[in-house]
């Protein structure tokens, strides 16, 4: 008989092979698409929540602390999701929590907890997230690494056995052009509410993408791919280990939240600044678990010993370009955490320990976030967490069982003299000649010893103490920390004697002692600036006068006060008020005031909603000096309401002078979009004085340009200008246009 024509058909590991090359696409899509969303919800949620708090920094670290949290939560499911020995089952189960998860949606601030409490906005806040996006942050933050269980039991055919620390690396890539996008695609084009939308579209597609990976992940062969059956267990995991894990992870977390803090305090609270340290804290991330790292190891360790040893000198000694003491901080911090992640790299254990080594990072970073967030502001009554965490990451580098040579004693010793004098003589000299020697002898001394953490550390201690010791002595008489920040009373000799109260960076009121000023406002309310002449203006009507004011700092205003006249302040920190109203600190408001004065605790939105309509001859927002940039208050809507509370011939006079923004065309323009008519005036005074007349910036707006007509005769105060800029809404704001017109401002 004739042999029979053959047909070849294809093998079943032929049909294996074809299935299994799509596969890594569909989990790097799948890991990439997760984290993706957990970090547009991060800045998203945090801007959500912002104005409820008055746009203090400390809602962004705090925010930060509860998404460690959360993220612990699903690496913890996700590691003992593993002990459910079928995959289906755990495919059905995770499935299950993913649609658990979307009935909270669409996205959304939950108002089941009413207003917050200011006296403790650290509970309430923590209560709006969970309830809010609690839930759908912790499914989405399980995924990541449940995915990458799943993907280290595939059965690959004839490929290589799948890495799964491979898609670590989607993770933090998704991660990191999520967070690029939001401040400069999704913030500056789309209201907030849009934001929300789409999230909550996204997160519904995310869905039916993890339902085909679920699909894949349970095939047994048919179509395609096989499930290996599950690997022995590796070695049991030492205590060592961990706790090593765990302090390499809480490292860069907390340094993470105090640059945070150390940048948005100073400028303002707002996404684009939120999200620069978290996108190099991901980039150093996404460095050390590639293959073949963009920057080495061997590399990354004396760049980071120069690094930090600079970031050290420009803590203890500012320096004068305020950009670039910003850039070596984020310098430092990057290399720092990239440092600390490399050597977690190094420790990483075999793919059957994966979730727990997982899980082990996430209580690192909970540990790093939860001291910075929570138990820093109890135990420090100033900000001394972030330098003391800068000062302990000069420990992680090799300790070295080998002595140090002669040659390198001799530059370390060199070094620690160089890093006692370096201050002392900045500070006597100027950054001379001497100085350069003395920086150039300890950054040497740092490169040389880099790899001996005992005499690195040593030099980086020196540097931080003699750098505290070189400061300007301050009497500081009363010093208070809380949510909102750190609260100072300082005592100077200037004008024989006077009190300041400055909050953070910020000065926010002084007094002077001697009798003859005692109760004369000063810095921005003496007679020679613009709202001290607006005060001196309104209380020279024979009328009593119904005044409100937004932010009390030393409670200056006070003193314009007249028998009759009625002055109500809206402040959202206690410690402010605790000091403004202790005549032992500043006596404007409980002895030079002549007229009534009462406050409400909270925020200034919130509070005046409840105010009468129409009560108001004049209303002062004085609330954007530096710290903290609370947006909600810049706003059409916020606008609206303050003409709202204002007679028909009152005035609102905002107070805009901020050292890096430039917002009084946003002013401008909100004032026009809400029916109002406004005028500015930019006081530069011919000579610099800090305390009798500072340069100030000031906006007063009016339901018309009748209540105006005293101040349009000055020519001094010039029609308020928008100059082209988009309308600030609730929905939308554009801090990050304000900070560059502030750069281009003539001062």
């Amino acid at each position: 008989m004739a042999d029979l024509p053959t047909v070849s058909l294809p093998s079943r590991r032929a049909r294996i092979g074809t299935a299994v090359s799509v596969v890594p696409a569909l989990f790097a899509s799948a890991v990439f698409s997760s984290a993706a969303l957990v970090f547009v919800l991060e800045p998203m949620i945090a801007k959500l929540i912002l104005p409820s708090l008055g746009g203090a920094a400390a809602v962004w670290n705090t925010c930060l602390a509860f998404f460690q949290v959360a993220l612990l939560i699903g690496y913890s499911y996700a590691h003992l999701l593993q002990r459910v020995a079928s995959l289906r089952q755990q495919t059905l189960i995770h499935g299950a929590v993913l649609l658990a998860a979307a009935l909270v949606l669409p996205l959304k601030v939950s108002g089941a907890l009413g207003p917050p409490d200011t006296a403790q906005p650290v509970f309430w806040l923590i209560g709006v997230l969970t309830l809010s996006i609690g839930l759908p942050f912790a499914a989405l933050s399980a995924t990541a690494p449940l995915l990458q269980a799943w993907y280290a039991r595939l059965d690959m055919g004839e490929e290589e056995k799948p890495n799964p620390y491979v898609l670590y690396a989607a993770s933090n890539l998704g991660s990191l052009i999520a967070l690029l996008a939001y401040p400069t695609l999704f913030e500056p084009f789309l209201r907030l509410g849009s934001q929300a939308g789409g999230w909550s579209l996204a997160y519904g597609a995310f869905v039916v993408m993890i339902a085909h990976v679920a699909w894949v992940v349970r095939l047994r062969g048919e179509g395609g791919v096989a499930l290996a059956p599950t690997a022995a267990p590796a070695q049991r995991t030492s205590w060592r280990a961990r706790l090593s894990w765990l302090a390499l992870a809480a490292i860069p977390s907390s340094l993470m939240l105090g640059v945070t803090s150390y940048i948005s305090t100073d400028i303002a609270s707002a996404p684009f600044l939120w999200i620069i340290p978290l996108a190099l804290y991901l980039l150093s991330f996404i460095i050390a678990f590639q293959s073949k790292p963009l920057i080495k190891p061997e590399t990354a360790l004396p760049l980071q010993s120069l690094a930090l040893a600079l970031c050290i000198l420009s803590y203890a000694m500012p320096v004068p370009v305020f950009t670039l003491q910003i850039l070596l901080h984020l310098a430092g911090f990057f290399l720092t955490a990239l440092v600390c992640h490399q050597t977690l790299v190094a420790q990483r254990p075999d793919p059957a320990r994966l979730t727990e080594f997982y899980l082990t990072l996430s209580a690192g970073g909970v540990v790093g976030g939860m001291f910075n967030a929570f138990l820093a502001p109890v135990i420090f009554t100033i900000v001394l967490e972030y330098p003391l965490v800068l000062a302990l990451a000069a420990l992680v580098r090799p300790w070295g069982k080998e002595g140090l040579t002669r040659a390198r004693i001799l530059w370390l010793a060199l070094g620690l003299a160089a890093a006692v004098g370096l201050p002392f003589v900045v500070k006597l000299m100027g950054f001379g000649l001497a100085a350069k020697a003395c920086l150039a002898v300890t950054l040497t001394a740092a490169i040389l010893v880099r790899d001996r953490a005992p005499a690195y550390g040593a030099l980086i201690v020196t540097l931080l103490i003699g750098g505290q010791l070189s400061r300007p002595h301050e009497n500081v008489l009363d010093t208070i920390r809380g949510f909102f920040g750190v609260v100072r009373v300082v005592h100077s000799d200037e004008l024989g004697g006077m009190r300041t109260m400055s909050h953070g960076t910020t000065l926010h009121g002084a007094q002077a002692e001697a009798p003859a000023l005692h109760c004369h406002p000063l810095i921005y309310y003496t007679p020679a600036t613009p709202m001290g002449q607006v005060f001196q203006d309104m209380t020279g009507r024979s009328t009593p006068l119904n005044i409100g004011v937004v932010g009390m700092g030393a409670g200056s205003v006070a003193a314009f006060t007249r028998p009759g006249d009625h002055l109500r302040f809206f402040e959202i920190d206690p410690n402010v008020i605790r000091f403004a109203t202790d005549p032992s600190k500043f006596s404007y408001i409980k002895g030079c005031a002549q007229g009534t004065i009462d406050w409400i605790l909270g925020d200034a939105r919130i509070s005046l909603m409840r105010e009468p309509a129409a009560q108001l001859d004049l209303l002062l927002v004085d609330a954007f000096a530096s710290d903290s940039v609370p947006t909600h208050l810049l706003t059409v809507e916020a606008m609206r309401l303050y003409l709202s509370k204002i007679k028909p011939d009152g005035i609102v006079i905002m107070h805009l002078s901020n050292r890096h923004l430039d917002l009084m065309p946003p002013v401008a323009a909100i004032a026009e979009a809400a029916g109002g008519v406004a005028r500015a005036r930019r006081s530069r005074p011919a000579k610099f004085d800090p305390i009798m007349n500072p340069p100030e910036d000031a906006v007063i707006v009016a339901h018309n340009e009748k209540a105006l007509a005293h101040f349009a005769a000055d020519p001094a105060w010039v029609k308020a200008d928008a100059a082209g800029t988009r309308v600030w809404t609730d929905d939308y704001t554009n801090l990050l246009g304000a900070l560059i017109a502030g750069s281009r401002r003539t001062k």
